[in-house]
This record gives C-alpha cells, structure tokens and sequence, in this order.
C-alpha cells in the first residue's frame, strides 16, 4: 500500500545526496522503520514483539558465531568443548547462558507474536502473506532449535536426537532412508553431530533472508491494529518515528531486564539438568523430554496410542503433529469472518481464550511421563486443537453476530466527534495527537 500523505526523504547533505543516488540505503531505512513509514495510530504494546523477535534474533546470531569459534563438532570432544567454553574462555560463561536461554527468550516472544496475531486477525487479507511467512519463520526456529539441542551431546541431546530422529522412520516405504540419510547412519553419531552444526549454523542466516521477506511483505499492506479497520487517510497513522521506536525502546528495555534476571540469577531454570551428563548411548534417561517449546507438539505426538485404518499409532502421532503446524497456513482460509479483531467477535474471544488453556494443557501433558491421567488429557486436548481451526472458526464465521466497527482508526482512539481531515490537531494528519492505549 501506497501512503501519499508520508514524509518523503530527501537528502541535505552533498555526501548523503551522493550516496542516496547511488545506493539508496538511508531511504530505505526512512521509509521502513522512520518518519517516511506511518503506521495505524492505535497499535499497543502488544505489537512490540515483532521487534523483540528481531531483537532476540540479533542475539542468538551474534552469540552463536562466537560460540562456534570455540566448539568442537565431534561426539569425543563436544561435551568437554562446551565444558571448556564455560570454565576456560574469557565470558564464555555469560555467552553460552545468553545464547541457551536466548533460544527459550525467542520463542516466548514468537509464541506471543502469534497470539497477537490470532487475537487481532493479523492472517486475514490482505496479509496472507505476511502470516505465512511468520509460519515458515516458525518451522526454521524449530528446526534450528532442536539441532542446537543435540550440539551439547549430553544425554538428553543424544536421547532427544534418538526419538525425534526416529519418527521418520514411521513415513511408509522412505521413512528409514530419510532417517539413516539424515542421521549420517543407523544412529546418532559423529556424523549426525556434525551435519546438526551445519546446518544450526546455517539456518539462524536463513531465518533472517525470511524476516526480510516478511518485512517487505508487511510494508505493501501496512500494519494491522487492534480494530482490525483499515487505514483510510492520514487521520489514521502517526510517523513510525518517534512515536513507536520510543514505545518499542521501552519494550526492548523490559525484555532484556527480564532476560538479564534468568541469565544471571536463575540460568538453567528453563534447561534440563541430564544434558549436564556425557552421552552415553547404554543408558537411557527416566524420562526423555523435549525443551519446553516443543511440549505442545510432543503432546499432540503422544496423544496417538492405537492402530486405525491400518495405519500404525506412530504414523498417526507424526502426522499430527506436522499437521499442527501445517494448519496454521490454512488459517486465512479457515476463518472467513470480514471482522478481524477478537475485540469485536465477542464469541470467537470466548473460544480463543479456551484454545489457549487448551495449548497450556498440552505444554503440561508434553512436560509430563507418558502415563495417566497425562495420555488422556493430551487426547482430550489434541482432539480440540484440531477441531478449534477445523470446526469451530469455520462455523464462528456463520453464526458470529460482530459488534460495531468504528467508521475509523481515528474515530476509535478520538471519539466520534475526531476532525477527519487531521485540522482537530492543528497539523496535517493530527501527527500531533498521541497513540491511545
């Protein structure tokens, strides 16, 4: 989308006027994330976790490159190079802790970021793109994330590399193959440790190209915003700067200082105290557990415990739990209501908050020994994840009665009474008027 009404750039400076006719690098930064780009003027803090995504990205490239400078990708010396990087290299400590709980810290802002967007109708058109882009970013974190998991080669490293590699081996005919191919053998090993930190290396870089996309994607449609409306004039942005770095710098504050207390006060909290024990491939943990990310998942993977249809329970488990994440790039499609936000769907608020009870029955139950009353309830819970997307939205979309919309973003932060043409501030477009909350 096309904003006429937005500050154009244009270079004062002789050097910048001679850097911007050959490589236009400032101006595209004005217009991405400065006074050129306007954004709705009532998007609340809940719209910071995009830019804390970005942030906690950053970290985890940043830390990672360092940490591979010193790791070694071979199952004798993985375990006693991470031990070396903790004790014998100079703040090697607070770099591994930054770079391990930064991976939990990432995803706790991703999982919100989509609950934003689930919330206020971020997938609807003309965003497809956009959320579908979020979802692909979202199977690479997992990826990358489990990968990193093995590099340790502590116990639940090589017991969590065994299982997850393992259902692969439940695909018909190439699932064996696919598993040997990409374990490097018939079991975890030194080649399986190796291609991981490839490929852990590899993948934060591709995540990045992708955010790009995504951010290029967002910027033909604009921003969405609590009420779901569309801008229609000026009267409905205020400049992405000043007015949203500021409310993004006080976000960025409060994330780090929350990420500084689990890092330095409590920094295995969020790990698993077996991946402080060698590998040994004869002695299997009590409990083989996931980082706490993947719980959900595990959960849903779990929930399969009988035969159907000929198909074995571990085919069916698998299945599900890729078509889990899969059914997230079908949402556009899934829930057809024209009203995007939440706030005006007051039935479809009830039913988001019961899937997000939902998904933390599933964390618990992933978490938790594969025994009662655990089973069953990630059954229970598994069972209404899929009918929430499958069901539920598509039936909401009929039967829904929505409240009134506001005839405008300006009308829903000034009132009815807002001077439509911006004149009600005394500028043009009200850029003088502050975002409401």
């Amino acid at each position: 989308m096309s904003f006429p009404w937005a500050n154009h750039y244009e270079p004062k400076h002789p050097v910048m006027q001679w850097l911007d006719s050959r490589l236009p690098l400032p101006r595209l930064v004005y217009n991405s994330v400065g006074a050129g780009y306007p954004v709705p003027r009532n998007i609340n803090y809940m719209y910071n976790f995009g830019v804390l995504a970005g942030v906690a990205l950053v970290i985890q490239i940043i830390t990672g490159v360092v940490l591979a400078m010193h790791f070694s990708a071979h199952v004798s010396t993985a375990f006693n190079s991470v031990e070396h990087i903790m004790r014998n290299v100079n703040s090697g400590w607070l770099i591994r802790y930054v770079h391990m709980n930064g991976a939990s810290f990432f995803f706790i802002v991703v999982y919100f970021h989509i609950f934003r967007g689930l919330y206020y109708g971020s997938y609807k058109a003309p965003r497809e793109i956009v959320w579908m882009l979020g979802v692909v970013i979202f199977l690479l974190m997992m990826a990358t994330a489990f990968m990193g998991y093995v590099l340790p080669w502590g116990q639940m490293s090589f017991w969590g590399a065994q299982v997850i590699t393992s259902l692969f081996s439940a695909i018909p005919l190439v699932g064996e193959a696919i598993r040997t191919w990409l374990v490097g053998g018939f079991a975890p090993d030194n080649a399986t440790l190796t291609r991981f930190f490839s490929l852990h290396y590899l993948l934060p870089f591709v995540i990045l190209g992708v955010v790009i996309l995504k951010i290029w994607a967002l910027h033909i449609p604009g921003s969405t915003n609590p009420t779901g409306v569309e801008v229609q004039g000026p009267q409905d942005t205020l400049p992405f700067h000043p007015y949203f770095t500021a409310k993004d710098f006080v976000g960025i504050c409060v994330y780090l200082m929350l990420f500084s207390a689990f890092v330095f006060f409590m920094p295995n909290a969020l790990g698993h105290p077996d991946n402080y024990i060698p590998a040994n491939p004869l002695s299997t943990p009590a409990h083989i557990v996931p980082e706490w990310y993947f719980w959900p998942f595990y959960a849903i993977l779990r929930a399969f415990t009988i035969d159907f249809l000929w198909i074995p329970a571990k085919l069916w488990g698998v299945i599900a739990m890729f078509a889990s994440i899969l059914l997230l790039f079908f949402l556009p499609w899934l829930d057809t209501s024209r009203v995007k936000s939440t706030a005006y769907r007051p039935m479809y608020r009830i039913w988001f908050w019961v899937l997000i009870v939902n998904l933390i029955v599933l964390s618990i139950c992933g978490g938790a020994p594969a025994e009662e009353p655990y089973v069953r309830l990630s059954q229970i819970a598994s069972a209404y994840y899929f009918a929430h997307f499958l069901i539920i939205l598509p039936l909401l979309s009929f039967i829904e009665k929505p409240l009134p919309l506001p005839n405008s973003i300006a009308e829903s932060v000034l009132g009815k009474k807002a001077d439509h043409t911006g004149s009600a501030t005394g500028l043009p477009g009200g850029a003088a008027a502050a975002p409401a909350e």
